[in-house]
């Protein structure tokens, strides 16, 4: 962008420098330009002025085309964007073990921060995947949810922590079961979504018996 800046300026000197020089020199041989019209006085330094005054308005062009060039760029997805520092951003819903993005992939969310964030199914997710390879996971909006009260459970075949509630049995995290230090047939108070319609719940708390 500099050097078009240099060679407006450097161009509209050689052009005044020119002219002056021409006129500077037939003034001293007195020679007269004659043309069929009678000619105008032209006024070099409105012309200059005016010259300037274009490269001007092309200096701001090219200065709002930079800032432009800082912005994020979207592409037609509204739920994924790419940075211009080689970082993406994704948005998609938590399903109760990951996040299911808008591009139809499946991204793992470690089952800590799941934990700790009490992350229900179907809460609105953001990952962030760096220019060197880091995932972020960030919750960007919490879906209604409803506390139920529930007697944990395990399966040993499968390794897998439930809670029976009201008649229905949810999935829940093993890394939540262990932070609260857990065991089969605990009190459990867990997070499900308002309607009822899920597979996993979120552990708040456990009640050891």
């Amino acid at each position: 962008m500099n050097s078009l800046n240099d060679i407006l300026t450097q161009k509209a000197d050689d052009l005044f420098a020119d002219n002056s020089q021409t006129l500077n020199d037939a003034a001293d041989n007195n020679t007269e330009i004659i043309d069929n019209k009678k000619l105008e006085s032209v006024n070099l330094e409105q012309l200059k002025k005016a010259v300037y005054n274009l490269k001007d308005q092309v200096d701001n062009i090219i200065r709002i085309l930079n800032i432009e060039q800082t912005k994020k760029l979207e592409i037609k997805n509204p739920e994924k964007q790419i940075l211009l520092g080689g970082e993406n951003i994704i948005e998609g819903v938590f399903n109760g073990q990951a996040m299911i993005g808008a591009d139809g992939k499946e991204y793992t969310i470690p089952a800590n921060y799941a934990s700790k964030s009490k992350l229900v199914e179907g809460d609105l997710m953001k990952l962030t995947i760096t220019n060197n390879g880091n995932f972020i996971f960030k919750q960007i909006s919490q879906i209604e949810r409803k506390r139920l009260t529930g007697e944990v459970i395990s399966n040993f075949e499968n390794n897998q922590w439930s809670v029976l509630a009201e008649g229905k049995t949810y999935k829940v995290l093993t890394a939540s079961v262990t932070f609260f230090r857990g065991k089969s047939g605990d009190q459990a108070v867990i997070l499900v979504p308002a309607d009822g319609n899920s597979e996993w719940a979120a552990i708040e708390n456990i009640i050891s018996t």
